[in-house]
């Protein structure tokens, strides 16, 4: 549920319930240890604290004029989302939370080292999820590299936003200002979109929804302000760097059934992520004009736990694009839809979406690359 990328790709996001203590520590990610219930319940009760009504802060002329102008904007969007989007109409998103730093919580992702399933995190209340968040960035530091020493791979993803899935009026964060204004808008469409629909046990489900209607959103949002849509080349460029990942996870799902040795499995993974580094750096220096806004992540360490996001935020785009044309775009009909997909049984629910993504024509991302190709 949280929303991490899209210059650098993104985790999920934890989720609450209205009791602090056990359950608010079981829902951010598993109470293994007292130190997480402790960081869980103080993190969580901090931000809580720090909520002020935006309305409020609008009107107070002493406030910073760029901070105000913000505000504003992130208000007519939030607006917007329940009025013209019919996402639910509450107090999240209407109150501010200044957390005086860059990123909220880190997400730690973990799987096997030839697999790129999560290793999942169940709580009673919430489900399964893929990741595990920590308000404190040595604790998520710390458990990733419990789970390298397990011989698992891991990656720790900075979160900048959230949902609490309407169990608190969650507020815009500071953090989410970092964002451009059709960035902040979008955040905005994504995290209530998780309030919309949830589904306990299917993160992918849950981010490819919650992408959907941001997507969607953001086009309708900014065609109602007569304003130009995201720049095709910049998107262009998000959709060409996503389907080259999506590729590369593609194929190392392919070696990793092949039940090859151990030691030549290792080997033919390390030249997996070698070919992607070596594709993105002709994408980027021969296609892009050496646009570098995607090395930080492609140049640090590769491996399974880094690829996870890709998989939920992305997989079931095209499927919901269809169910959203079969609804008649309209959002009420579209959200009735969606729903009966969550409640079909595991099985039969990906049937079902595999099948809507074939009708769209794009069984993945690649096939949603724009024109001008990857070369």
């Amino acid at each position: 549920m949280s929303k991490q990328y899209r210059a650098q790709p993104a985790g999920g996001l934890d989720r609450w319930l209205p009791r602090l203590g056990l359950t608010a520590c079981l829902l951010l990610g598993g109470c293994s240890t007292l130190d997480y219930y402790s960081q869980a319940s103080r993190g969580h009760l901090q931000l809580m604290q720090q909520r002020e009504p935006i309305e409020q802060l609008l009107a107070d002329p002493s406030q910073d004029a760029l901070l105000r102008q913000r505000l504003g904007l992130a208000l007519q969007a939030r607006n917007f989302a329940s009025n013209q989007l019919e996402l639910p109409d509450n107090q999240s998103y209407r109150l501010y939370a200044d957390i005086q730093r860059p990123v909220l919580l880190w997400n730690v992702f973990v799987t096997p080292e030839f697999s790129l399933e999560a290793e999942l995190q169940c709580f009673p209340v919430a489900g399964c999820v893929a990741y595990r968040g920590y308000f404190d960035l040595n604790d998520a530091r710390g458990a990733a590299a419990l789970a390298q020493q397990a011989g698992m791979d891991s990656w720790v993803g900075a979160v900048e936003a959230y949902s609490t899935l309407g169990w608190f009026d969650d507020p815009l964060l500071s953090s989410m200002l970092q964002r451009d204004d059709q960035q902040l808008a979008a955040v905005i469409f994504h995290e209530l979109a998780h309030q919309q629909l949830y589904l306990a046990d299917d993160t992918t489900f849950n981010e490819s929804f919650a992408s959907f209607v941001e997507q969607q959103g953001l086009q309708q949002w900014l065609a109602s302000r007569d304003e130009a849509a995201l720049a095709p080349q910049q998107a262009c460029r998000r959709q060409q760097f996503t389907a080259l990942v999506l590729d590369s996870r593609a194929r190392l799902q392919a070696l990793y059934a092949s039940q090859l040795p151990t030691a030549q499995m290792r080997q033919a993974k390390q030249a997996e992520f070698i070919r992607m580094r070596n594709e993105y750096r002709q994408l980027r220096d021969h296609h892009w004009g050496g646009d570098s806004r995607y090395d930080q992540w492609m140049e640090g360490p590769l491996n399974n736990a880094k690829l996870l996001p890709f998989g939920l935020y992305e997989q079931w785009l095209p499927a919901f694009a269809r169910l959203y044309e079969q609804s008649g775009k309209n959002w009420t009909a579209f959200y009735l839809q969606a729903k009966q997909l969550a409640s079909l049984a595991p099985a039969e629910r990906q049937q079902h979406l595999q099948k809507l993504a074939e009708e769209a024509g794009a069984g993945s991302l690649a096939e949603l690359v724009c024109d001008t190709g990857r070369g």
